[in-house]
């Protein structure tokens, strides 16, 4: 069994990094989905939506999340979510590599993606002086 990655974040974000990383990778080895959530959301309202995204990519060892800005309302809804029962282990500052990163170690288990995750955004923050 499997980590899932859920990707919450806030619109057009999650779905559009998941297009990209579909387009290199050609198959996602992990059951990964995005959660948007709207400028204006009610995180209460989107508990329970939230919740079955979770629910749907659990492999049964637990879920990544990924945010985009942590504090912000998709990492807030993040917090709820992991509050819930599922085996939940959170990281912000999503970014391509980050998430590309997570896919090409898709054997490691929900105590090492965190870092695995955070190294990837780390990494692929280059410096160019060309």
């Amino acid at each position: 069994m499997t980590c899932g990655v859920l990707l919450i974040t806030h619109p057009g974000i999650g779905s559009s990094l998941l297009a990209v990383a579909n387009g290199l990778l050609r198959n996602l080895p992990l059951k990964t989905e995005a959660f948007e959530v709207p400028f204006d959301a009610d995180l209460e309202a989107l508990l329970p939506q939230a919740s079955a995204a979770l629910r749907r990519v659990d492999g049964g060892n637990g879920v990544l999340v990924l945010t985009d800005l942590y504090g912000a309302s998709p990492s807030n809804l993040a917090g709820k979510v992991a509050r819930l029962g599922t085996p939940v282990r959170r990281v912000s500052a999503l970014s391509l590599p980050m998430l590309l990163r997570v896919m090409n170690y898709p054997e490691q288990g929900l105590d090492e993606l965190p870092a695995t995750a955070a190294a990837g955004t780390r990494n692929g923050a280059i410096l160019d002086d060309a």
